[in-house]
């Protein structure tokens, strides 16, 4: 099979199936995961895609032919496996997924002990010359300890720590699974929880009868969105196909931004520990910043990236950190991210606070309108961001450089970031109290990023 290299990124390695990721390259992956990172005991899972049984097998091999034990516990979700690994004390893991790109892709997530990720940095690239270059010869430890862990009561009685179930509503909620890996979470869950819950697209399927679960694209939230409308739902939640992203829908029918669902997890553990530390990506801050003020929380920004959020959360030793993708890190979930724990969160804060979430968020709304990420294929990024930032600093703006270039005035601000991949520039836009001047602003930058 094809050895490529092609799939590995900064965090993680995602590909196109069998091309990019094959079972040759996973059974490379989980004998260098233990190689160079000394695994003595190692957990794998894998998503509902119709490659992964093929690939978790060839990744098991490899971590077996390298010297490993390995706890199997099967079809699951990405935060399982940092749960598992953190939870049972093991020494690293591999999640095979590709999240919520689309059926042809595959690919696997990597952490070691604590459930720490391993991106470029902290070993991602060592691996990937590992995977391409090494020489793998038989090691007469094929027969090492293969078992197979349900680990669904642990993880569930753990979620449930997050909220005090006697404080909850019986609000009616939808829950849509996208036919991914979320559907037996919710079902363990369901009996523990007061609401009448509404299920769709629960099944796991790896065809995606539905369509590529990543709520992220509009297409993909009308069946949620529908089914709140039509059952006259409190609210309702969607998942990407390995569950650690959520996002919510309230009862009018309405997606709730990234940006949003950050102001109300920071209040949410800000009523229930002042003073704690909160981690924010630098697309949009001002909602974050004054949540933090008004609760006596200690905003502190970070670059975005699971890696750079995770690593900035331990040093700050932050209880909560978010960002506008709608990845939410959780310091008592190992400094990882959850798709779980948010929504949990969410209905305790709106059982507290007695509104419907369309006014809870509409407040957050009307004080900090947002254009939402927009993005230009720009030639060459880096002369674009260049003269953006001299044109706005020239006329009196703040720069900071924490991730991109942010600009700041009294009254509105903007953050322009590249990816990693691509040729392409995401603008961020947001002002206080003025969605016209946004509106304005916006336009007015995109006409300058493009010309």
């Amino acid at each position: 099979m094809r050895l490529t290299g092609k799939g590995f990124s900064p965090f993680d390695i995602r590909g196109i199936y069998p091309d990019d990721v094959n079972e040759e390259v996973a059974y490379r992956v989980g004998r260098s995961l233990v190689k160079l990172f000394h695994v003595e005991r190692a957990a794998i899972g894998r998503d509902v895609r119709l490659s992964s049984p093929e690939l978790l097998k060839y990744a098991i091999k490899g971590m077996q032919d390298a010297g490993a034990d390995v706890m199997d516990i099967g079809m699951c979700g990405t935060e399982m496996i940092y749960f598992a690994v953190a939870h049972y004390k093991l020494d690293g893991g591999i999640m095979i997924t590709a999240s919520h790109n689309p059926k042809e892709y595959n690919g696997m997530k990597l952490v070691q002990r604590g459930s720490r990720p391993i991106s470029n940095d902290s070993g991602l690239r060592d691996i990937r010359h590992e995977v391409l270059f090494g020489r793998f010869k038989p090691t007469g430890y094929s027969l090492r300890r293969i078992s197979h862990m349900d680990i669904m009561e642990d993880y569930v009685n753990h979620l449930l720590t997050y909220v005090d179930v006697n404080k909850l509503r019986p609000y009616k909620v939808v829950l849509n699974a996208g036919n991914g890996a979320a559907g037996p979470v919710v079902d363990a869950l369901s009996k523990y929880l007061p609401f009448d819950i509404v299920k769709i697209n629960n099944e796991p399927d790896g065809s995606f009868p539905n369509g590529v679960p990543n709520p992220l694209l509009v297409e993909n939230r009308e069946a949620t969105v529908e089914a709140v409308l039509r059952e006259g739902a409190d609210f309702g939640v969607a998942w990407d196909g390995d569950f650690d992203r959520c996002f919510l829908v309230d009862e009018k029918g309405e997606f709730i931004d990234g940006y949003y669902m950050v102001g109300l997890l920071a209040k949410s553990f800000l009523e229930k520990e002042p003073g704690a530390a909160i981690i924010y990506d630098p697309r949009c801050i001002w909602n974050t910043e004054e949540i933090c003020r008004e609760y006596s929380g200690r905003a502190v920004m970070s670059k975005s990236g699971h890696a750079f959020i995770k690593e900035r959360m331990r040093a700050e030793d932050a209880v909560y950190g978010g960002e506008m993708s709608a990845h939410h890190y959780f310091r008592d979930f190992s400094y990882c991210d959850s798709g779980m724990i948010p929504w949990l969160l969410v209905s305790e804060l709106m059982s507290t606070d007695g509104r419907p979430l369309s006014e809870m968020v509409g407040s957050m709304r009307r004080s900090y309108p947002i254009s939402g990420e927009v993005n230009s294929k720009v030639k060459d990024v880096d002369a674009v961001l260049r003269r953006v930032e001299e044109k706005y600093q020239a006329m009196g703006a703040v720069i900071d450089h924490t991730d991109g270039v942010s600009a700041a005035f009294d009254k509105w601000r903007f953050n322009l970031r590249k990816p990693n991949t691509e040729p392409v520039i995401r603008l961020n836009v947001e002002t206080r109290g003025d969605r016209r001047l946004m509106e304005e602003k916006r336009d007015e930058l995109l006409k300058e990023i493009r010309r």
